[in-house]
């Protein structure tokens, strides 16, 4: 049975509202890149949205972009890097993680998963920088929600409940996304030969102190190993990095208080130009340093005191440490429970995410934090009121939602 490809907003309507009237579950699917990403799902069919990509309306003056949520990403970041902006969540690109060829995630998948790099410990989520969206629900019935200005607050602020929603409530068409001017120089601070928990004391120091830290990771020397940068794989023990982003002369001098400050801790070097870039995509995209492809891959959020724990969780596990240690990526063997019983029984506060693991492991797990009982009946609540007769991507992150 051929794919469902709609390739406007009002064909998307009619496909909904069949798919509404008849009960018939639909897979939603756009660059493909996040299909390991949730639960597996078996629907009747599937609705490639592909074709609503393009029609860009972008006013590098306001900050503000709008086009199809199918846009590919990196036409989006090459018009912004052409006008020296950035999206500044800094989205990720798993397109490797998951076994693809890289650069094919979408906008609206960036979105839908509410995705953010290393930037976020400063600049905030996805769902932050998304102002608004038009899309149709799951009875088939058009709406728009948000605006194109940061301060619009009439209604409800749906744009932060879609963020996140993987696709189970709606789905989206056009997609209106704050943007903000890229910083002209990158340099990152290295320390070398830190423990885990002396670590994250000097990263928690640098994001307290006024040098305006934009990253924050800590690399074991196995994951550090495994960097296409140099002086970060020739090091030979463990690597905590700190990014300074802005104009020359402000990074500079930033540079050289971290290091007057870090110093004392260990060996120091500065990473400039490319090699800082590199090194940051390396941390956002996570498959470079941790490449195994045929283990579970977890993505815990904590507090950043808790990082050094979680990793240590789960014995010769690999790993490493983003966010000032508040995310821990942790890879271990895809067999039983995927130590998911020992991880989320590692944390107080915070939330664990099967990033990656066969299609077995993700039906048996919960692939994202099991909700208490209210937040489930809430989200329950909001999916009825969405998708009522649970067409979109159904079971995709939790048992019937």
């Amino acid at each position: 049975m051929s794919d469902l490809k709609p390739s406007d907003a009002k064909q998307l309507r009619d496909v909904l509202a069949w798919a509404a009237a008849e009960s018939v579950p639909l897979e939603i699917v756009a660059g493909g890149t996040k299909s390991g990403l949730g639960r597996p799902q078996r629907p009747a069919r599937k609705l490639d949205v592909s074709g609503l990509s393009g029609g860009i309306e972008y006013e590098p003056e306001e900050l503000v972009l709008t086009c199809g949520a199918a846009t590919p990403m990196r036409d989006i970041l090459l018009l912004l890097e052409q006008r020296a902006q950035m999206l500044a969540f800094e989205p990720p690109d798993f397109g490797a993680l998951y076994g693809l060829a890289p650069g094919g995630g979408t906008i609206g998948g960036s979105l839908a998963a509410n995705l953010a790099g290393p930037r976020r410990i400063k600049m905030g989520s996805a769902r932050d920088h998304f102002l608004g969206f038009s899309g149709v629900s799951g009875r088939g019935e058009e709406f728009k929600a948000g605006g194109r200005v940061v301060k619009n607050v009439t209604g409800y602020d749906l744009p932060k409940l879609v963020a996140g929603s993987m696709g189970t409530l709606a789905v989206v068409d056009r997609v209106t996304v704050k943007v903000m001017p890229a910083a002209s120089k990158t340099r990152t601070v290295l320390v070398f030969g830190l423990a885990p928990a002396k670590a994250v004391t000097a990263m928690a120091d640098a994001l307290n102190s006024p040098w305006e830290v934009s990253g924050a990771a800590y690399l074991p020397a196995i994951a550090a190993k495994r960097s296409g940068v140099d002086h970060v794989a020739g090091a030979g023990t463990s690597v905590t990095a700190i990014r300074v982003e802005g104009t020359a002369v402000s990074v500079a001098a930033r540079c050289e208080a971290l290091r007057g400050s870090l110093g004392a801790l260990g060996p120091v070097e500065e990473l400039h130009s490319m090699r800082s870039v590199l090194l940051w995509r390396e941390v956002r995209d996570v498959a470079t340093l941790l490449p195994a492809a045929d283990t579970a891959l977890w993505r815990v959020s904590v507090a950043p005191t808790q990082g050094p724990t979680v990793a240590a969780v789960v014995p010769d596990a690999d790993w490493f440490l983003d966010w000032g240690g508040g995310l821990v990526w942790l890879s271990v063997p895809d067999m039983g429970d995927a130590s998911a019983t020992a991880i989320r029984a590692s944390f107080g506060e915070g939330h664990a995410t099967l990033m990656r693991a066969s299609a077995g492991t993700r039906t048996r797990l919960s692939v994202f934090e099991p909700p208490a009982v209210a937040v489930a009946a809430l989200n329950r609540g909001v999916k009825a009121q969405f998708d009522p007769r649970g067409i979109l991507n159904p079971g995709r992150m939790y048992e019937g939602i």
